[in-house]
Formats: structure tokens, C-alpha cells, sequence
């Protein structure tokens, strides 16, 4: 490219205003014109001051030195054959600072050729973005790995090559390949192939288990996400990779679990209770056999007590089979009156004439399965009357939100629970207080029931009126693990 120039005055109005740096140099490098975006970058306020200074200073000296080597050669060349170059240089700005830029020397026409036009394009923007791209690329928590179009690897962050077992600069140039499971890499190409054809931000292998090929030989379950890195020069793809190992396992082992209690409840439901009923079928028949009238009082009694343990244990398997169904999701989602729903609990909990219950209600509605939170409501107000200890007494009952949880809260004014076993009283066969009915499960249930709807349930003693104080954080708005299930 050459400049055509019909004056200088022609010129220094056109570049005047230009949005980049513009100098007029002669062969010795002495600037005879600058515009202000020049006198902006090198931190000059008046451009007019760069006049007849020599374009060096603002450089290294070894840099300097260079640069004037190659305009005089610029100028050396006869007119017509001088071509314009760029190259990558920093200026020192008058505070001290480097600026990066890119300075492009064009050639004038013959009647100006004794001149030739710098431009200087600030680089500061570009080299501020590629420096947080590559902090963002090296301390992002997640395998990131880029890849040129003849699937050759063209960058790697820390991450990821710890995720393979490598040290960065033994994956950099290497091919993909090394990182995929042998039996994979035959069809793995023609997949890139196909997506370096039709790029677009997407998760790779949908509906497929991943894996990659640790250094070891193992192979690592993960998740792959594919987008292009728009470049001036060829084409870059970047895939970010995260092991999902742990939550591989902890799906495996959540699943092993589900399975053992399908197994436990089928055990329960018909290896447990059909002996029982054989037990209580043949005492039955032994009582008719001998008959009440031949029957001693202390005879009489033991056979009624062996009927009650009979039933008193098919309740608890009943029970356990119950406890195993409460830690599924209610998916049916109902709008609740806070206010009326503490109503119920209290009227259905059959609390006794002597209680004084008082309810406080500062939440609003809120969308949540209506049958297990009611259940978990009066499971805690009758255990406030069960393990209260005295005829008579006071329960309040509180409902306040707080962020995207409703927190109810259940107090009472007795005996509360024994210190040290505010955990072990959520145990399976548990009983707060000796001498009362149950066999320990009631809060077992609620516990399993509030958990499973993504809430929590915790007791301090003594609570506010001095006895036992649950508190339910049950929540309002569901997290997106919830909604998928």
C-alpha cells in the first residue's frame, strides 16, 4: 500500500482525526507531524509537542536503534519498490508505562517520498483481554483443553492436566488421541471432524457415558462442553472437560442403597410377617383347642400378652415399611395457607384440653406437597404432648420465612430433651422418653420426609418456653435438582 499525496496539508487534515496514531517520519526518523491519538498514547496532551523530535526516544534503546535501521532501509529502497510493514513494538509513555502496540510504515508517493506514514495502533485493549482470558483459562476449576483443527493440543490448563496425570508441556502439541480410551479413537476423529465442519457451543455426547484416559491407563467418567475460539488465524476449539468421578460414586452408592431397601422392604412386607401370622394363627388355635374355661387367669393373660406383641410387631414392620416409602419426593405441589395448615396439624394431633397452643404466623403462601409437610407438623406438636410430661402445658407454634426457606418452628414448655441426644433421638428406634407409647420412629419419619423434600429439621433444649424447640426449614422455592427428579 502506498499513500497517495496531493499535499501535506491534505494529509494532516485526513489524519487529524483518526482513531489511531499517525506520524510523518522523515529517513532520519524525525517526526514532522503527529495527531492527537498518537500524542494520547505515548501521554502527550499536545501532539504538536512530538514535532521535529525523533520517533526513538519512545523506545528501548536496543529497540530504537532497531526500528531506525529499518526505516533508513525503508528509504533506501527506490520509491516504487517500497512496500509497507508492521511490527509488534512497546512504547514507553511519558509516565513511565509500556503501551503495546502494532506500528505499520506506509510509503508515500513520489512527490512526498522523502516521507512516510507511521501508524500506530495501540495494542493495550487486546494484550488487557488475551491476559484475563488466559487467568480465567488457568485458574478456572474445571479441565479446559484447546485444540487445533488437525485435533493437535494447543493449550492446556493446570487443571485438566492434573485430571489426566500429566505436567502441562507433555500434553501441548501432542494428539488428542492420548487422552481418549483406545476403543474410542477410531470414531472419536470422524466426530471432530464433523463438529470443525458445523461449530456451535454445545455438550458433547449427549445421552452417552464419557470417559477419558487418565496416564495410568484408567479411565475418568466426565462431561465435555465444545465451542470455537474465534481467531484470526486458523480455527481453535476449546472442550471443557470436568470429572465427575465423585458424583459418579455417590450415584452408584445412592442407587446400591435404594436397592437394598426395595430388598428390605420385600423381606419386610413377606419374610417377616408371614411367620408372625403363623405364630398368631397357631396360638389362636392351641387357645381354642384347650378352651377359656380350662384356662388358668395367669394362662389366660399370657396368651393376650403373646397376641399384643404379635400386633405390636407387625406395627412395627408396618412402621419400618412406611419409614422405607417417606423418602421418596411428593411431586404434588399444592399453594399453602401457612396459618390454616398449622390449624389442621393442631386439630388432627388431638392435643389434649390442658395444652394451651398458641400459633404466629409472619410468611406468606408458598407452593410445596401439602401431605408430608402437614404429617411432619403433626408428628412434632403430638410428641410436644407425648413426651411433655405433665398433663397441662403450653406449645407454640411459629411460621416466619427466611430466604427461600419457610421455617416452622414447634416449642413446648416441657421437659425437653436430655442433653447430648438432640442427634441420636432422630435415630431409627429411638425413644425420647422411657415409659411412653411408640416404638421410636416418629421422628425417624419426619426427619426422612423433611429430607427428601430438600429440607431440614433440627431440636435445641431448652427452647424458648423452656423445653423442646424443632425447627423445620422446609423450602418455598425448590432448587433445580429437585425439579428434575
Amino acid at each position: 500500500m502506498t499513500i497517495t499525496v496531493d499535499s501535506l496539508a491534505e494529509t494532516h487534515a485526513a489524519l487529524q482525526h483518526a482513531p489511531i496514531g499517525a506520524a510523518i517520519l522523515d529517513r532520519a526518523g524525525v517526526i514532522s507531524w503527529a495527531n492527537p491519538a498518537l500524542g494520547s498514547i505515548v501521554g502527550e496532551t499536545d501532539a504538536t509537542a512530538l514535532r521535529l523530535s525523533l520517533i526513538t526516544v519512545w523506545f528501548e534503546t536496543e529497540e530504537g536503534d532497531a526500528l531506525l535501521q529499518m526505516i533508513e532501509s525503508h528509504f533506501d529502497a527506490l520509491p516504487e519498490t517500497r512496500v509497507p510493514w508492521s511490527r509488534a513494538i512497546n512504547f514507553n509513555r511519558r509516565d513511565g508505562a509500556e503501551q503495546p502496540c502494532e506500528i505499520t510504515l506506509v510509503p508515500c508517493t513520489a512527490a512526498f517520498d522523502q516521507w512516510a506514514i507511521l501508524y500506530v495502533k495501540s495494542l493495550a485493549q487486546l494484550t488487557l483481554a488475551e491476559k484475563r482470558f488466559t487467568q480465567i483459562f488457568e485458574n478456572l476449576p474445571l479441565g479446559l483443553l484447546v485444540i487445533d483443527g488437525r485435533q493437535r493440543i494447543v493449550q492446556v490448563n493446570s487443571a485438566l492436566a492434573d485430571e489426566f496425570g500429566y505436567a502441562r508441556e507433555e500434553l501441548v502439541g501432542r494428539s488428542l488421541e492420548m487422552l481418549l480410551p483406545e476403543r474410542y479413537r477410531a470414531s472419536h476423529a470422524g466426530h471432530v471432524e464433523g463438529y470443525t465442519r458445523a461449530p456451535e457451543s454445545r455438550a458433547m455426547g449427549s445421552g452417552r457415558d464419557l470417559t477419558g484416559r487418565h496416564r495410568s491407563g484408567r479411565e475418568i467418567p466426565v462431561e465435555i462442553a465444545l465451542t470455537r475460539l474465534e481467531t484470526v488465524a486458523q480455527p481453535l476449539f476449546m472442550a471443557i472437560i470436568t470429572d465427575i468421578s465423585k458424583r459418579k460414586r455417590a450415584q452408584m452408592a445412592l442407587e446400591q442403597t435404594n436397592t437394598q431397601l426395595e430388598e428390605f422392604t420385600y423381606v419386610a412386607s413377606h419374610d417377616l410377617r408371614s411367620p408372625l401370622r403363623g405364630i398368631g394363627d397357631l396360638v389362636s388355635w392351641i387357645r381354642e383347642d384347650i378352651g377359656d374355661e380350662h384356662l388358668s387367669d395367669g394362662v389366660k393373660h399370657n396368651f393376650d400378652r403373646i397376641s399384643l406383641r404379635i400386633t405390636r410387631a407387625e406395627q412395627m414392620i408396618d412402621d419400618l415399611l412406611t419409614y422405607a416409602r417417606v423418602g421418596v419426593r411428593d411431586p404434588h405441589m399444592e399453594s399453602i395457607d401457612p396459618a390454616k395448615l398449622i390449624e389442621e396439624a393442631v386439630t388432627l394431633a388431638n392435643v389434649p384440653d390442658g395444652f394451651t397452643v398458641t400459633i404466629e404466623v409472619n410468611g406468606s403462601r408458598f407452593s410445596a406437597p401439602l401431605a408430608p409437610l402437614a404429617t411432619s407438623l403433626r408428628n412434632l406438636i403430638g410428641n410436644a404432648v407425648k413426651h411433655h410430661g405433665s398433663e397441662t402445658g403450653v406449645i407454640r407454634i411459629t411460621m416466619h420465612d427466611e430466604g427461600r426457606f419457610a421455617v416452622f418452628t414447634v416449642d413446648d414448655d416441657g421437659r425437653g430433651v436430655t442433653p447430648g441426644t438432640e442427634e441420636r433421638i432422630f435415630k431409627l428406634f429411638h425413644r425420647a422418653s422411657p415409659g411412653t407409647s411408640g416404638d421410636g420412629l416418629g421422628l425417624a419419619f419426619t426427619r426422612r420426609m423433611i429430607n427428601a423434600h430438600g429440607g431440614m429439621i433440627t431440636v435445641q433444649s431448652p427452647g424458648a418456653l423452656g423445653g423442646a424447640s424443632f425447627e423445620i426449614h422446609w423450602p418455598r422455592i425448590l432448587l433445580k435438582e429437585f425439579e428434575d427428579d
